[in-house]
């Protein structure tokens, strides 16, 4: 028997025994049990070291609401950290290590920060550290010093690096009632609203549904609560028109009764069935919604109440009676309301010691005196907790006298021995969705709490969410919750009876006892009240000032276990009620959201990739591949012990010298056809294409509807009605969806159809000066010369057999083409090509050589074009008409896009012979040690193997007037600070003569 295991009781597999490690030490548990009741049933007291003091710390909850026993999941080479031991359900093999200690959580050296005192009080990050003068360390300087310390102790647990091979699935689900919670409110609502015919879900985030009816030890129509919850969860499942959601938690309300949830679908288990998910994501879309969250009991804020031992007195209620642990043997309890009373006769018939209830109240209730007296406990009335003694465990308790009216000690303190201290500080409803969905919570002086705000969408509450504590109303109130949401009125019917413990749900208004020593807010954080009154002084007053300047609330806590007590204590600094001072709004998500599952389908063995048609060519003739977008191209085509640099100015240099070809099958292309496709391009472009003839293609310019440059390319003009519109590869759909957009909203009226058919073309690029003379000489059908196929011209023939089309444009400043085919034959029209090539030098070519040429060029890509340039920043106003409106006209000329001191296109050159770096900014004076006044940064860069220099496009404050200037690069980040000189963007071919032939 382990050392804290119950002879008897609880819902585990007594049975079944679970084997699983924790900081490398095997232990058991039983099926049932997460991982915080089997450590507490192994003795284990120690969970985990606090986040800026390293103090030790316990399990405080049994719930999601866990602030201090948060672990890191292993599974093979995967890590997740920050999970809380409560939620983690035991299974075979399960491997758990603690977090932010080191060596090990028995011995941490961090743990001398405690002696850091003031100095680590709040806001001292936000602070600029000054001096002392020690060395080189002077001024600033200190600060860049200590900040290399402060960020590397940041955090709790450590992100892995290995890749996560576990699949997520995304699913959406409509509804006529959402059931969030399935404690007794939750269960009777969603059987009312079922009853009425309506859809229903029930989402339970824990694993089995119920709620406090499972450990609460009540009786509801003569059976135990938890009984009566798996019968009407029984119930439900029999149901053709509910669906049942457990390990499910609603983390998200947004817009029109839509909702996120994070169902965790096989974290339990050892290893996944075939097929399965480990997290499901959830987006509920639901006509109204029943909140039944419940609430969560509030820890007393006192001195040393976060020691390894101090725990919340339902959590101890709960690892009794549905996991059978005892947190303790002798158990000393804490409190300032009546439902502690209720956890101290549950802890009795488990087995423990009830040495004390210490209750800030003078006065009790007979009722109380009597659960008191079953539990063969002393009470201490008006009394308060001033200390905890002990180190990595509690060994005892000091009691003093205390007045709840002016929060004054008096007379000596007395120790009692105890391993277990239970707080119970009064309850909080779990209004965080409510919050989240809008409006302000409403305060309730005789709750001493918060409750929800009224309704600004389609929710209706119901249980202790709405601060009606005892199950009975809770009943009463989900069963009518359930019928309104569905819509129906019901007959009057016979509620569950329920047997229960008497007692007061409100709280006496103490939070604080103030005694010496740190006592704890916030847990997670360790902000303590002393840190909520510094936040005051130094003119933090409001409560969301108040949460960023000392952390309270933040991170997964989000206001679950502090957020009460914090506002209580900066209320009293303020001389203001709590309801004056208010509360933050509360954020989504309400609990950690795995990333893996808000990519779901988008990540994974489920993404997908692109290939072009001559993808196996490209591999199998040596080519590096890499992502662009989902498409999957060339790299470089790198000959052995070449380096990416290497192989690329190679490439771009053969091209220029002879003709290269490149891979374009990515480009978007669309379909624009209709008798009115001329007119709608004219709407669509900066410049005119009803102008353009058949057989001829222009390039354009597209804004976006803010006068912002959008995207650029070429269109093709097929027939009087037919174009073919190319797009850059990253804007494909954009553009497609902007298109169809205007066409369906804006102007209906036109008559044109647009259709993506990037898919059904197979495009290489061919160019250099000796481009022509190889399409010459595989080219049947056509002629190639420059009368036949002008600069912008098309033309059809035939290559190998297969009909292509042709049209003759450049990238790179170079005579070049574009030949398209059917995307079933791109292969073989690609291998036509090279074989034509090989006696005239021809290269094939990568991504890396193309952007090498277009920067020599200085053509614009989304580098440039990055939502916050104009068509005049990129010198191509040229190309705005100005005899015709078109989208982004009527804005383009607002006066923040036209002022002078805009950052435009320029090009730049390394005049130290050293690499630049995209992103690097440009400054006119150059600090290294303190870098400021950056005037531009770099956009794209290459080695140029035209000029054998180093160069790059960048965007620059006035950019064309400081061409043939000087300037530095600044690049902190990467040690990068060099002279550099500031030219026109065209470096290569800027008058078009090799172009244009």
């Amino acid at each position: 028997m382990s050392p804290r295991r119950t002879d008897a009781g609880g819902r585990i597999d007594r049975l079944r025994t679970i084997r699983f490690t924790f900081d490398g030490a095997p232990y058991t548990g039983h099926a049932g049990d997460t991982l915080a009741s089997a450590l507490l049933a192994n003795g284990v007291t120690l969970f985990g070291r606090s986040f800026k003091y390293h103090r030790p710390r316990g399990v405080l909850t049994s719930g999601v609401e866990e602030p201090n026993a948060l672990v890191t999941v292993l599974r093979g080479e995967v890590r997740e950290p920050n999970i809380a031991a409560t939620m983690v359900e035991i299974y075979d093999g399960l491997t758990v290590v603690s977090q932010n200690r080191f060596p090990s959580l028995s011995w941490d050296v961090s743990a001398v920060n405690q002696l850091g005192g003031k100095l680590l009080s709040a806001g001292f990050y936000y602070k600029t550290f000054m001096g002392p003068a020690i060395g080189p360390l002077k001024s600033t300087r200190f600060w860049m010093f200590c900040e290399h310390f402060i960020r590397r102790a940041a955090g709790l647990g450590r992100a892995g690096t290995a890749p996560d091979t576990a699949r997520y699935e995304r699913m959406n689900a409509f509804c006529d009632v959402l059931v969030v919670g399935s404690g007794p409110a939750g269960l009777m609502a969603a059987r009312a609203a079922a009853d009425q015919g309506a859809r229903v879900i029930l989402s339970e985030l824990e694993p089995h549904f119920g709620g406090s009816a499972n450990w609460s030890g009540e009786t509801i129509d003569g059976m135990p609560g938890a009984d009566w919850a798996a019968r009407a969860a029984g119930q439900l499942e029999g149901y053709d028109n509910v669906r049942l959601l457990p390990r499910t938690t609603v983390w998200g309300y947004y817009d029109g009764n839509t909702l996120a949830a994070l169902e965790r679908v096989t974290d339990h288990k050892e290893r996944p069935g075939k097929g399965e998910p480990r997290h499901r994501y959830w987006t509920i879309r639901a006509k109204s919604v029943v909140l039944a969250t419940g609430s969560f009991e509030r820890p007393l804020v006192f001195p040393g109440n976060d020691r390894p031992g101090v725990m919340l007195a339902h959590a101890a209620e709960r690892y009794a009676n549905e996991y059978g642990v005892l947190p303790g043997n002798r158990i000393a309890i804490f409190t300032n309301n009546d439902s502690a009373y209720r956890s101290a006769l549950a802890l009795k018939n488990a087995g423990a010691a009830i040495v004390a209830i210490v209750d800030v109240r003078p006065e009790l209730s007979s009722e109380m005196r009597e659960l008191a007296d079953e539990a063969e406990a002393k009470i201490l009335a008006g009394h308060a907790v001033v200390a905890t003694e002990g180190g990595k465990a509690l060994s005892g308790i000091k009691v003093q006298r205390f007045d709840m009216v002016n929060g004054a000690l008096a007379g000596d303190p007395r120790s009692i021995q105890a391993d277990c201290l239970l707080m119970s500080g009064g309850w909080s409803p779990t209004i965080h969705l409510a919050s989240q969905a809008g409006a302000k919570a409403e305060w309730n002086a005789a709750r001493q709490a918060f409750l929800p705000p009224k309704p600004t969408q389609q929710w209706i509450g119901a249980g202790a969410f709405t601060g009606s504590f005892s199950t009975a109303e809770a009943i009463a109130e989900g069963r009518a919750a359930g019928l309104s949401a569905a819509g129906g009125t019901g007959a009057p019917t016979a509620l569950p009876v329920v047997e229960a413990a008497p007692g007061d749900p409100d709280p006496a208004p103490v939070f604080e006892i103030k005694a010496d020593g740190k006592s704890f807010v916030d847990f997670q954080h360790d902000v303590t009240a002393e840190d909520v009154r510094l936040a005051h002084r130094e003119g933090f007053v409001s409560v969301e000032h108040l949460k960023r300047y000392t952390t309270l609330g933040m991170a997964t806590d989000q206001g679950k276990n502090s957020n009460i007590p914090g506002l209580a204590i900066m209320a009293e600094a303020l001389g203001k009620p709590i309801p004056e001072v208010g509360t933050t709004r509360f954020r989504p998500p309400f609990s950690a959201v795995s990333i893996g599952s808000l990519a779901a389908e988008r990540f994974g063995d489920l993404r997908p990739e692109r290939l072009t048609p001559m993808h196996d060519w490209h591999v199998a003739n040596g080519a590096t591949m890499y992502s662009a977008g989902l498409w999957y191209r060339p790299m470089i085509y790198g000959h052995p012990g070449e380096t990416i640099e290497q192989a690329y100015v190679r490439e771009a240099r053969a091209t220029r010298e002879s003709a290269g070809i490149v891979d374009v099958s990515t480009l978007g292309k669309i379909a624009v056809q209709g008798p009115d496709a001329a007119e709608f391009l004219d709407r669509v472009y900066t410049n005119m294409f009803s102008t353009l003839a058949v057989g001829k293609a222009r390039y354009g310019l597209m804004l976006r509807e803010d006068g912002l440059a959008f995207d650029d390319g070429t269109t093709w003009r097929l027939g009087d009605q037919d174009f073919l519109m190319t797009t850059t590869t990253a804007n494909a759909g954009k553009v497609m969806q902007h298109l169809e957009y205007f066409l369906d909203v804006i102007w209906p009226e036109l008559k044109v159809h647009v259709t993506s058919v990037t898919d059904e073309w197979a495009g290489a690029a061919i160019g250099g000066p000796k481009a022509r003379a190889i399409l010459a000489a595989c080219i049947t059908g056509t002629a190639v010369d420059n009368a036949t196929l002008p600069f912008m011209g098309i033309v059809h023939g035939k290559i190998s057999g297969v009909p292509v089309m042709i049209c003759r444009l450049s990238f790179s400043g170079e005579m070049a083409f574009e030949v398209y085919s059917g995307a079933g034959y791109g292969t073989h029209v690609w291998e036509a090509l090279i074989e034509a090539g090989k006696p005239f030098g021809l290269v094939t070519y990568g991504l890396e050589a193309l952007g090498t040429m277009r920067i020599e060029k200085g053509h614009v890509t989304g580098a440039e074009i990055d939502g916050r340039t104009t068509a005049r920043d990129l010198h191509l106003d040229w190309m705005l008409s100005k005899k015709k409106p078109f989208i982004g006209s009527a804005m383009m000329d607002r006066e923040g896009l036209i002022a002078p001191g805009r950052l435009e296109l320029v090009g730049l050159i390394s005049l130290d012979n050293q690499p630049l770096n995209g992103g690097a900014h440009i400054v006119e004076a150059l600090d290294e040690a303190n870098p400021h006044d950056s005037i531009g940064h770099i956009t794209a860069c290459c080695y140029s193997p035209a000029f054998g220099k180093y160069i790059a496009l960048a965007m620059v404050k006035d950019g064309k007037a400081r061409r043939g200037t000087r300037a530095h690069i600044s690049d902190p980040l990467r040690n990068r600070f060099g002279p550099v000189e500031i030219v026109s963007n065209h470096f290569f071919d800027p008058d078009g003569s090799r172009m244009h032939g």
